[in-house]
């Protein structure tokens, strides 16, 4: 409940002055920008300003508080031997008088004298000191705010929302938002690629799916019609649908085009959803249940069930549809993989036995090879058409790393959780991706079955498992410090209270462990090969080998502005002024200067473009073909751009792969509605010429004569 004041460096005679008061914990403190002024805000609401006491006898202390700012080496250390040797004395207490709320973080921008503080009830305020007067308030959150930011301009302030994983950046000056994210807040299960690469779907213990960018980072939009933990999502490789499974007991299929659930698949009996597959035209979709041990089989386009497969013993755990065929791979606890024709007359089916319970199974891009994970560490690969067992790498010792607080033995010597519980192949089917319960995700190469390389997904301390050595510094006589339950001494009532269900706490009950561990939950590679990612712990991770930013400030300079842009395109200098477009990268600048380039010019500056651009522009050309009517326009760039840079495109067509699939979509597009539209005019000028001739026969005559 007190607030202390130091010296960084030695000041003779010096003893740390000592602010009490306060009836709760102080938060925070702050100097104002002069010195003269000290603020301390206390967890019950209450902000005190200090402020020098002055004594009877002295009559010029006034002058002293016009004191200019410091500004050189010499006045900030007289500033600062003047704070140190000032009587410092409450000069005014104010209350923020909010009702059984709380102050939870606070901060101060001395420049512009802002206080900023985040309540309990998920509300912010906005004070002007050192008199007091609120600027606003306002409630950004169900919860309570956590920690608070504001810029060095003192223009946008950043609010984090820990319990729902909440992001906000607030322009206060215009009461708008710069920025609103928010993620799972709770553990991240699940991903799966787009089929251009351009968007990842997640799923979480909260029973959300979120969809996100992989350019920006950002979530675009949340479905949250489950109502338990999301257990696998997978998008159908044509058209704008997205699948999940949860352990609800449904299956949901999602229109990305309009935002919305447009189907709801269920088993006859509940069940619980462990696992999903698509079929690869999008017709049927399968997903296993971990209580019944049956494969359920719906078609998308009816909902109706079409078929439930029997056979295994334990819960399923995972399902992969071949990429080529019409077989599905289930891997299941009883400690076998099975093959499905599932579209055949006959179910007979017979199982690939494997030495221990099977967490995942993944087929390769062409379909004739199948790896299967189990729980003693080992990735399994068998041919699929002559059903023998191929290879096999023991990963135990590649995964191993990080030792748990309550670990009696090394991390090296330690066996607890060495499997890979998530596969997938790259794109061309030469590498494998595989992580686990590990800080560690490996990738090997499939043919030599080596270890290529090993990707550390965490270096956060604060969770179980990432740390090598055990730290003496934290062994006690009561034992390990992370393992002594210090949640019953937080300060807020809520965080002391468990109110969480008996029996839905995950793990070993007996343990008691709350700290979470560093692992992998799920891995995919995206369909282009140039990228992949990963569910984990801290969140989804994205490893590319392309180091392409959607801004690129090192390409601006001062002179780079709107205004200079127009200048250059009104001199007719059309390149220079599409590469200043894509340098600012601003759609409406970039649109102008595009529809501003003379058609017979087009060729020449296709040629004459920077590499850089190429896949911003062919990208452009994409999304400006299906929206815009100057088809002709839009075909000479095309055909411009794939004539000047096909050489450049062919060497690199994973790396262009979402572009060249949005350049076919528009493409597509366009041939359609012109056969289309010619189908139309030539059966209506067919009919007008027939019934030109029907209605003046004596007029043909005539014309003959």
């Amino acid at each position: 409940m007190t607030a202390r004041l130091f010296t960084l460096d030695p000041v003779e005679g010096f003893r740390p002055k000592t602010f009490a008061g306060h009836k709760d914990s102080v938060i925070n403190a702050y100097f104002s920008s002069d010195g003269q002024t000290i603020y301390t805000v206390s967890r019950d609401g209450a902000v005190f300003t200090w402020k020098a006491k002055v004594p009877e006898n002295e009559t010029d202390s006034e002058d002293e508080d016009d004191e200019p700012i410091a500004s050189t080496s010499a006045d900030a250390a007289r500033l600062a031997n003047t704070i140190a040797q000032t009587r410092w004395g409450v000069h005014k207490r104010n209350y923020f008088n909010l009702a059984s709320t709380k102050v939870v973080c606070s901060t101060f921008h001395a420049p512009s004298n802002l206080l900023i503080v985040g309540f309990s009830s998920g509300v912010f305020g906005l004070w002007e000191m050192p008199v007091f007067s609120n600027i606003h308030t306002l409630s950004i959150s169900q919860e309570k705010i956590s920690s608070v930011a504001i810029n060095p301009s003192g223009e946008w302030l950043a609010f984090g929302a820990k319990k729902l994983g909440q992001l906000l950046v607030w322009e206060w000056q215009s009461e708008s938002y710069v920025l609103k994210q928010q993620g799972h807040y709770f553990d991240m299960n699940t991903l799966s690629y787009a089929p251009d690469g351009q968007n990842v779907a997640t799923g979480g213990d909260d029973g959300k799916v979120k969809v996100w960018n992989t350019v920006s980072g950002f979530c675009f939009v949340t479905f949250s019609e489950h109502s338990s933990a999301i257990s696998a999502v997978e998008f159908a490789k044509q058209g704008q649908v997205l699948f999940s499974a949860s352990l609800d007991g449904t299956v949901r299929a999602f229109d990305l085009i309009r935002y919305r659930n447009f189907r709801t698949f269920t088993s006859p009996a509940p069940v619980q959803f462990s696992c999903l597959a698509v079929d690869p035209s999008g017709e049927v979709v399968a997903a296993g249940s971990s209580d019944s041990f049956e494969v359920f089989l719906w078609s998308v386009q009816t909902g109706k069930l079409l078929d439930v497969l029997a056979g295994h013993e334990g819960p399923i755990a995972s399902l992969a549809f071949s990429p080529t065929g019409n077989q599905l791979a289930s891997g299941s606890w009883d400690k076998t993989v099975r093959v499905w024709n599932v579209f055949g007359r006959s179910h007979a089916v017979e199982p690939f036995q494997l030495s221990a319970d099977v967490l995942a199974v993944t087929f390769r891009p062409d379909g004739k090879e199948l790896a299967a994970s189990t729980l003693d560490g080992q990735v399994t690969f068998f041919d699929v058409a002559l059903g023998n067992q191929t290879n096999v790498i023991d990963g135990r010792k590649d995964i191993s790393g990080g030792r748990k607080a309550d670990d009696r033995m090394t991390a090296a010597n330690n066996s607890s959780g060495k499997s890979f519980n998530s596969l997938t192949y790259s794109a061309d089917g030469s590498c494998l991706l595989a992580g686990g319960s590990s800080k560690y995700v490996v990738i090997y190469d499939v043919r030599d079955g080596v270890l290529l390389k090993k990707f550390q997904i965490s270096e956060n301390l604060s969770l179980d498992g990432t740390e090598e050595f055990l730290d003496s510094r934290k062994m006690t006589e009561a034992g390990n410090v992370d393992l002594i339950d210090t949640r019953g001494d937080e300060s807020d009532l809520e965080d002391r209270m468990d109110t969480s269900l008996p029996g839905v706490t995950r793990g070993d009950m007996s343990k008691r462990r709350y700290k979470q561990e560093a692992r992998t939950k799920c891995v995919r590679f995206s369909p282009t090969g140039r990228a992949w990612a990963a569910a984990s712990t801290e969140g989804l991770l994205i490893y590319s080998v392309d180091d392409s930013l959607s801004f690129d400030p090192f390409d601006l300079d001062i002179d780079l502005t709107p205004q200079s842009l127009l200048t250059v395109l009104s001199k007719r200098e059309f390149l220079k002024a599409l590469v200043m477009a894509y340098r600012l990268n601003e759609k409406p600048l970039i649109h102008k200067v595009y529809e501003a380039v003379p058609p017979e010019d087009i060729r020449l500056i296709a040629r004459q473009l920077p590499i850089v651009y190429l896949s911003q522009m062919l990208r452009f050309v994409g999304e400006h073909l299906e929206k815009s009517p100057h088809l002709e326009f839009d075909l000479l760039w095309v055909n411009a751009l794939l004539g000047a840079h096909g050489r450049h495109l062919r060497d690199r067509s994973g790396e262009y792969a979402s572009v060249f699939r949005i350049l076919q979509k528009g493409l597509m597009d366009t041939e359609q509605s012109i056969s289309r539209l010619c189908d139309e005019n030539s059966s209506t000028l067919s009919y007008l010429i027939d019934q030109s001739k029907v209605k003046h026969p004596d007029a043909d005559v005539e014309m003959q004569e």
